[in-house]
C-alpha cells in the first residue's frame, strides 16, 4: 500500500513521527502497513482549518522523519495535500502516480466535535478526498498527563487496520478517528463508529491592553468545552475513553432544505 503522511502540527511533531513509525515498523506483532512518502508543514499550522495559499509561492525543502526522507511544505495542510497529489508524489513515483491512501495525523489535540470545522488535520484529510483519493485523520485528545505518543499511535495502526481489513474507503470518502488519552488506553479500549457532535464550542476572551492602552482581546477558552453534548456523539464517546471513528463528508448542502427553498423561489 502506498501511503502518503501528513499533518497540521508540523514535519518535526512528536504525533507525526509516532504514527510514521507505527505505520512503518516491522516486528513480531506487525508488519509494515505500506510504503509511507511524507509532506507535511514546515512549521505548526493548527487550526488553519481549510486555508490554502495562493499569494506566495510554496517553498519546499528537504526534511526527515525517524531518519527517513521527507518533504516539509511552508505552507498549511490543505497545501500540503494538495502539492503532494498534483506535484511532489507524480515527481518522486512517476506521472499519474497517487498513494493509496492519506492519513493525517497524528494531532496533539483531540478532533471533536465542531472542531472539525477549524482542524487542519482534518482539512488536509478532506483536501484529498475532494481530490479523490480516501483519507484518514488521526488525532488524540491531551489531557493532564503527558501523553504516550507510541502507545496512541499503535492504538491508531490497529484502528487504521481494521478499518483497512475489508478494503480501502471509495476514492472521496474520509474518516476521522479520536484516540483517547493515553493513561486510558488499554487493550479493551473500544472502537466506535458515530456522528460529530454538532453543537458549538464555549468561547472565552480575555480583554487585555497594550502599553499604550490599546484594547486586545486573547482567546482562554479550553478548546473542548461544549455548550451542550448529544449522548451517543464523537464528544461524549471519546470522554468516556472510547475510540472514535466518524465517517465525514465535504457536501454542506442542507439537502432536507432544498425543498423548502425551492418551494419558496417558486411561488414568488
Amino acid at each position: 500500500m502506498q501511503i502518503l503522511l501528513t499533518n497540521d502540527d508540523g514535519i518535526h511533531a512528536p504525533g507525526i513521527a509516532a504514527l510514521h513509525k507505527a505505520l512503518t515498523t516491522k516486528d513480531d506483532t506487525q508488519d509494515p502497513l505500506g510504503d509511507v512518502f511524507t509532506v507535511a508543514p514546515a512549521s505548526v499550522q493548527s487550526a488553519t482549518s481549510h486555508g490554502i495559499t495562493y499569494h506566495i509561492p510554496l517553498m519546499v525543502e528537504q526534511s526527515t522523519i525517524n531518519n527517513k526522507p521527507a518533504l516539509a511544505v511552508e505552507g498549511r495542510p490543505a497545501d500540503c495535500t494538495k502539492l503532494a497529489l498534483t506535484n511532489l508524489y507524480p515527481e518522486h513515483f512517476g506521472d499519474g502516480a497517487r498513494p493509496d491512501i492519506v492519513i493525517s495525523g497524528m494531532n496533539s489535540g483531540a478532533n471533536c466535535g465542531i472542531n472539525v470545522i477549524y482542524s487542519g488535520t482534518v482539512a488536509a484529510a478532506i483536501e484529498a478526498a475532494f481530490i479523490g483519493v480516501p483519507a484518514i485523520a488521526v488525532s488524540l485528545h491531551i489531557d493532564k498527563e503527558q501523553p504516550d505518543w507510541d502507545r496512541a499511535a499503535q492504538a491508531a495502526r490497529k484502528t487504521i487496520d481494521t478499518l483497512l481489513k475489508g478494503g480501502l474507503p471509495s476514492n472521496h470518502e474520509v474518516l476521522s478517528i479520536n484516540i483517547p488519552a493515553t493513561q486510558y488506553l488499554n487493550d479493551d479500549t473500544n472502537a466506535i463508529v458515530c456522528p460529530m457532535n454538532t453543537h458549538a464550542l464555549v468561547d472565552q476572551y480575555e480583554r487585555r491592553s497594550t502599553p499604550k492602552n490599546a484594547s486586545y482581546y486573547w482567546s482562554t477558552a479550553h478548546g473542548l468545552e461544549f455548550r451542550s453534548t448529544d449522548k451517543g456523539t464523537d464528544v461524549h464517546l471519546l470522554f468516556e475513553r472510547n475510540i472514535t471513528i466518524t465517517p465525514l463528508t465535504f457536501d454542506l448542502t442542507n439537502h432536507a432544505k432544498l425543498p423548502f427553498w425551492q418551494d419558496r423561489i417558486a411561488n414568488q
